[in-house]
């Protein structure tokens, strides 16, 4: 454990639904704002120092895609990609410690040469997750039920783990649910910080992005809400007392 904090890596263009959920992994990490930093890479580029300034980082979520046609990205996309991979390579050559989620497990894959593809898009809304052998036997995850429920909503995903990755969870719809490359380079398919309550507020910035029928948000939000979602925050609590500050 560090006395320097953790950093929130956001890339998500919508100011409301960053807000929202820096606060939701500082809840599911138990620290306080001292404890994990925020950093807005959509708006502001990764600092020359900032692997000596926290003891790891936590990436969110975005509606960006690595599989986003080149064409397509905008000049801030393909920065904040290249920032990211500096994140990953770093935690891969065990210089720092980061845990990617969502669109930054696809980042991470293709940095290590796998292949994120739209094979395996999943709904919007809990998924059952299952851990690997390797994954029950993981410092992080081993302390986490066999199956748990999480909540996923992507347009992509991976079929197999990237070369030096071990496989720690998986499910049907998308195989590769989580991965360790190494000692202290985590990445999740699924979202390990919003409560339920969280996720359909963000299901509500996200209703006409193409993720859901928006005629179907009040049927997704019961099921999500009606969900008991225990075992991702446990995840991020561990990730945190492992390898964050002394947590309150």
């Amino acid at each position: 454990m560090s006395s320097a904090p953790l950093l929130y890596v956001c890339v998500r263009p919508q100011q409301g639904a960053a807000a929202a959920e820096y606060e939701s992994f500082r809840a599911a990490t138990h620290l306080d704002a001292a404890g994990i930093a925020q950093l807005d890479l959509v708006h502001s580029p990764l600092p020359d120092d900032v692997f000596d300034r926290y003891s790891g980082f936590v990436v969110g979520g975005s509606p960006f895609n690595v599989t986003d046609p080149e064409s397509s990205k905008t000049d801030v996309q393909r920065r904040l990609e290249a920032d990211l991979e500096r994140i990953a390579r770093a935690a891969a050559d065990q210089r720092t410690t980061a845990m990617f989620t969502c669109y930054g497990i696809g980042v991470v894959t293709r940095m290590l040469g796998g292949e994120v593809s739209r094979a395996h898009p999943e709904d919007t809304g809990p998924v059952t997750v299952e851990l690997t052998a390797e994954g029950r036997g993981d410092p992080l995850f081993g302390g986490l039920a066999d199956r748990f429920t999480a909540l996923t909503a992507h347009k992509e995903g991976a079929g197999s783990v990237p070369p030096g990755g071990v496989l720690l969870a998986t499910n049907a719809g998308c195989p590769v649910q989580a991965y360790r490359v190494g000692e202290r380079l985590y990445a999740t398919q699924f979202h390990p910080e919003p409560t339920g309550a969280a996720f359909t507020e963000r299901m509500a910035v996200y209703r006409d992005d193409g993720y859901f029928a928006a005629s179907d948000y009040d049927a997704i939000a019961g099921r999500v809400l009606a969900a008991s979602i225990t075992e991702p925050a446990r995840l991020l609590r561990a990730f945190a007392k492992a390898f964050g500050p002394a947590p309150l």
